[in-house]
C-alpha cells in the first residue's frame, strides 16, 4: 500500500470503541485506546495492510486499554486488571457504532454536548473539526466533549436508550449544514443512514427520507453572490433527483408499516414540494392535509406557523392571517410569514414595514439580507 486508507480508518474507529465500551471499558479511557491502535495502525498499515483491519484494531486496541489499566496502581484491584483477551467470537463481527450511537446521544447531555460528542466518538471527527463545524475555539470544544464523557463514564452500552433523542440529535447535526471543511448534513446522512441499517423503527426512515428530501435542493437554495433564494423561486433543474428518489423509495417503505410519526408526516410534505415541477404546481391541500397529521403528532408552534402558510395558500392570505394570529410572536418567522402573506393579500405597505421588522429579527445574514430585498422591492 502507498498510503493508508483514511476513510477505512475513520469507519472502523468508531466501531472498535464500541466494542471496548461493550466489553465495560470507560469511555473515556477506551477512546484513548482506540486512539492509540489508530496511531500505530497508521504506523504499520502503510506497509502492510491486515487482513481484518477491524480484529487488527480490537486487539490492539483492547491491549493498550488492558495495559493502561494495570499500570495504574489505584485501580489494580478492580477487575480489569485481571481481565485476559475475550475469545474472538461471532460478537466481533457485530457493528457496534449503533449502540455508541445511542450512548453519545444519552439524556444526561445537553444537546449541544450530545451532538459534539457525537460527531467526534462516532463521525470520526477531530476536535479541531467540531469545533470550526460550530465555530468556537478548539479549546472550548474539547472541555464540551470532556465533560460529555465524564458524564456518560458510568453508562453502559447494551440499552436501546431513547432513539427519539438520537433522532433530535441528528437532525440538529443535519440542520447545522455546511461550515468549514466539513460538511454537517452530509454526516448526518451518513449516520443516519447507519442507524436505518441497524433498527426497523419507521421513524429513523422517515428522517432519512427528510434528510435525504432536503439535502437534494441544497444546490439551489443560493444564488452565484451568496443569496437566499426561497423554495418558490428555486431552480428545480438544479435539485438532485437520485436524492429525491431515493427520499420517495425510503418514505414509502416507512408509511407502509402503519406507524406514522413526525418525520414520516414531515418527509410527505417535503416530497410533496419535490414532486412540484414549479411551485405554481405545488399540491397545496395536500401539504395542508399532512401538516394537519403533523399537528396532531406534535404540538408544535413552529409546525403551526407553517401550517398557516399552507393554509393561506390553500383559502387564502387572509385565512393564512387568522391562523397565523393562533400562533405565539415569538416563534421564529412569524414577522415574516406575516409580511408574506400580507403582500399575498394586496397590502403591500404592511407588508414592507413587517419586511423590515422581520430582517432585524433574522437569525443569519443571509436571511437579513433577504427580508431587506423584500422590503425594497415593496417601496420600490
Amino acid at each position: 500500500m502507498e498510503e493508508l486508507p483514511g476513510e477505512l480508518i475513520r469507519e472502523l474507529g468508531p466501531q472498535v470503541l464500541g466494542v471496548l465500551v461493550r466489553r465495560g471499558a470507560d469511555f473515556a479511557a477506551a477512546e484513548d485506546a482506540v486512539q492509540e491502535a489508530l496511531i500505530e495502525a497508521v504506523r504499520r498499515w502503510p506497509d502492510e495492510m491486515p487482513a481484518e483491519p477491524k480484529g487488527w484494531l480490537v486487539t490492539v486496541a483492547w491491549r493498550r486499554f488492558l495495559d493502561a489499566q494495570r499500570s495504574d496502581t489505584a485501580r489494580q484491584r478492580r477487575e480489569l486488571a485481571e481481565v485476559e483477551d475475550p475469545p474472538p467470537g461471532p460478537t466481533e463481527q457485530r457493528d457496534d457504532t449503533l449502540m455508541l450511537l445511542v450512548l453519545c446521544c444519552h439524556p444526561a447531555l445537553t444537546p449541544a454536548s450530545a451532538v459534539a460528542l457525537t460527531l467526534r466518538a462516532v463521525g470520526g471527527l477531530t476536535t479541531r473539526q467540531v469545533a470550526e463545524a460550530y465555530l468556537v475555539p478548539e479549546a472550548t470544544m474539547a472541555q464540551r466533549i470532556s465533560r460529555a464523557k465524564r458524564t456518560i463514564s458510568d453508562v453502559r452500552l447494551g440499552a436501546r436508550g431513547d432513539l427519539s433523542t438520537v433522532l433530535k440529535v441528528l437532525y440538529l447535526i443535519f440542520n447545522e449544514g455546511y461550515s468549514g471543511e466539513v460538511d454537517l448534513a452530509a454526516e448526518a446522512i451518513r449516520l443516519t443512514r447507519q442507524l436505518a441499517g441497524g433498527t426497523e423503527d419507521p421513524e429513523v426512515a422517515g428522517l432519512l427520507a427528510l434528510m435525504l428530501l432536503h439535502h437534494a435542493r441544497r444546490a439551489a437554495r443560493f444564488s452565484s453572490d451568496g443569496s437566499l433564494v426561497p423554495l418558490a423561486e428555486q431552480d428545480r433543474t438544479r435539485w438532485d433527483g437520485h436524492a429525491i428518489a431515493e427520499g420517495v423509495v425510503v418514505l414509502q417503505a416507512a408509511l407502509a408499516r402503519d406507524r406514522l410519526g413526525e418525520y414520516q408526516a414531515q418527509a410527505a410534505i417535503a416530497a410533496l414540494h419535490a414532486d412540484a415541477r414549479t411551485a405554481q404546481e405545488t399540491d397545496w391541500p395536500q401539504v395542508l392535509e399532512w401538516y394537519d397529521e403533523l399537528t396532531r403528532i406534535v404540538d408544535s408552534p413552529v409546525v403551526a406557523l407553517n401550517r398557516a402558510v399552507a393554509v393561506g395558500e390553500v383559502d387564502g392570505p387572509m385565512a393564512g392571517l387568522r391562523a397565523v394570529e393562533r400562533v405565539p410572536a415569538d416563534v421564529p418567522r412569524h414577522t415574516a410569514v406575516r409580511a408574506y402573506l400580507h403582500e399575498r393579500a394586496g397590502d403591500r405597505s404592511i407588508a414592507h414595514d413587517l419586511y423590515v421588522v422581520a430582517a432585524g429579527q433574522a437569525t443569519s445574514t443571509a436571511e437579513r439580507d433577504h427580508l431587506t430585498r423584500q422590503a425594497a422591492r415593496l417601496r420600490a
